[in-house]
């Protein structure tokens, strides 16, 4: 996909030479546990009952390698001063994947501002912010590698430890461009979703429902993001290139519960699902590629 040409009107924060991201220990379980406080503030208790199923069942199945959707965690006591104060966005965007995260961001960010413009709605561009393999710090805790790629409401960021793209690639066999610009434009649309009031009334509704109602809800909101990744697509596609939409299948493929469970575990449990099968994750990015409307995107009603 040909985005070489980010704008220069967009907010990058760059961390990735702050030191220590907090404290937690070296276990899945351990990280799983230090996530409740950030799972409950996203997801709702039913998030949390959740993710408590996930680590008596799994030891600790919360954490499979960067589920796109993110995470995040318990609050650091540690305050982190951000790496990169006066740099411009060159060397903030200075590593062949940063500047891939810097293209696709600028990209989601003019193309929903349009989008936002033609209804008539304001719109709020959010930040992106980098970080490394000693950690960083978002406004809704500690940011760290093992937990994906995020979207944090508190501070409106999407944070991203680019070596992400290279487990993408190695670990996910979902290599490509536009396999990266997915992981952005996924992100991007939970912004999308923290704008128009979506995320919130998830979460209230999460706060009132018993475990599997609200697991199910997550699904959703996370296929929702797919589908307005597929509309950031569609809205760019002159800019498309042969193979493109293959590469963004296959990674949905990749990072769908079934697939991620059957790999970790050897066995599927639906009701843990938190961000969809393989199946429904592919067809909701084809979904908002095909359409490039976003009220294509109602994963509220009906089956998904």
């Amino acid at each position: 996909m040909r985005l070489d040409d980010y704008d220069q009107d967009i907010n990058v924060e760059d961390q990735r030479g702050a030191a220590g991201g907090g404290g937690f220990g070296g276990g899945g379980g351990g990280l799983l546990l230090g996530l409740l406080p950030m799972i409950g503030s996203r997801f709702g208790c039913g998030g949390v009952v959740v993710a408590l199923l996930l680590l008596a069942v799994f030891g600790g199945l919360g954490n499979l390698g960067g589920l796109l959707g993110g995470g995040g965690s318990a609050p650091s006591t540690q305050v982190l001063r951000p790496a990169g104060n006066g740099e411009t966005l060159a060397q903030k965007c200075d590593t062949q994947a940063a500047r891939a995260a810097c293209n696709a961001f600028s990209s989601a960010q003019n193309t929903w501002e349009a989008i936002f413009a033609r209804s008539g709605q304001r719109f709020v561009a959010p930040k992106l912010v980098f970080f490394g393999q000693q950690g960083g710090q978002s406004g809704c805790g500690a940011a760290m590698s093992a937990m994906g790629p995020f979207y944090c409401p508190s501070d409106q960021g999407i944070y991203l430890d680019t070596g992400f793209f290279d487990e993408l690639t190695n670990r996910f066999q979902a290599p490509g461009d536009f396999a990266q610009y997915y992981v952005i434009a996924h992100e991007f649309g939970h912004h999308i979703q923290n704008l128009t009031g979506i995320s919130e009334r998830v979460q209230r509704e999460q706060q009132r429902l018993g475990r599997a109602e609200g697991n199910a809800l997550s699904v959703r909101l996370e296929l929702q993001a797919d589908c307005y990744a597929g509309v950031w697509a569609a809205a760019n596609r002159d800019r498309l290139e042969p193979g493109d939409i293959e590469e963004g299948m296959r990674a949905a493929q990749a990072i769908g519960d079934d697939t991620l469970q059957r790999q970790s575990q050897g066995r599927v449990v639906p009701d843990s699902f938190t961000h969809g099968t393989s199946a429904q994750r592919q067809e909701w990015l084809r979904r908002g590629m095909e359409s490039g409307d976003p009220a294509a995107c109602d994963t509220f009603s009906g089956a998904v």
